[in-house]
């Protein structure tokens, strides 16, 4: 078994193309993903369990969001938990490819974690809004829409953008990879997880919180719009 010097050192050179990648993720998530995958290699750990690390972090989070009277306090223990299951998400893919690749069944735990996990938080903060209105402002039943259609884009988004690499024709082997942009990479801040778990940081606020996850709702709704348009545009040009 590798020491976690000599896994790190090959982490960094078996990174993933950073096309499509946020900021975050390529210089926040990924380095971070990268040391917690060098550690769990020179644990002995598998993928799988990797991943299973990544639920267990993310779900604490959501089930406090639901339970606990929002503060400040609160707020930094879900987002710490949030980023901590994210930097964990990117590190059991490349955990993967440090121990020579991945399973089917490896990258179908993964995509159904990260799927109940998008389901599951905007879940709970319905549920937050319902059960603590006072302190979020949300006494109208109309503010309990707003979780729903942050869900409804989040999740729409996940399957479409999954779907859309399965379906896409794969670069023939030995083609350069497409340099990244970096003003798409700027462009994608608002929808990237990592910034989103950024504003349970202002669960103590209330109604500071609460506009700001509308705004980000908002956002996310409009991103979907572009990202379908691209996606049907890009697959119409694929022979069938």
């Amino acid at each position: 078994m590798a020491s976690f010097g000599t896994a790190l050192r090959e982490l960094r050179g078996a990174q993933k193309s950073a096309k499509g990648v946020s900021l975050y993720s390529r210089f926040a998530n990924r380095p971070a993903g990268r040391y917690l995958a060098a550690g769990s290699y020179a644990l002995g750990l598998t993928p799988n369990q990797v991943t299973l690390v990544s639920a267990l972090f993310s779900f604490a989070a959501v089930a406090a969001v639901a339970l606990a009277a929002p503060s400040w306090g609160l707020g930094v223990a879900v987002w710490a938990a949030l980023a901590v299951g994210f930097a964990f998400d990117s590190a059991d893919g490349q955990l993967a490819r440090l121990r020579g690749g991945g399973s089917a069944a490896g990258e179908w735990l993964d995509h159904v974690v990260d799927c109940a996990k998008l389901t599951a938080l905007h879940t709970c903060v319905l549920i937050a809004f319902y059960r603590f209105p006072d302190a979020y402002g949300t006494g109208g039943d109309g503010w309990l829409l707003v979780p729903l259609g942050f869900q409804f884009a989040s999740v729409v988004t996940f399957f479409g953008g999954l779907l859309t690499e399965k379906l896409k024709p794969k670069p023939a082997p030995g083609s350069p990879a497409a340099a990244p942009s970096t003003v798409r990479a700027v462009a994608l801040l608002p929808v990237d997880y990592g910034v989103f778990c950024l504003v349970f940081l202002l669960l103590g606020g209330g109604e500071l919180f609460r506009w700001a996850y509308v705004g980000l709702g908002a956002v996310a709704g409009l991103f979907l719009l572009a990202f379908l348009a691209k996606w049907f545009r890009e697959l119409s040009a694929v022979p069938r």
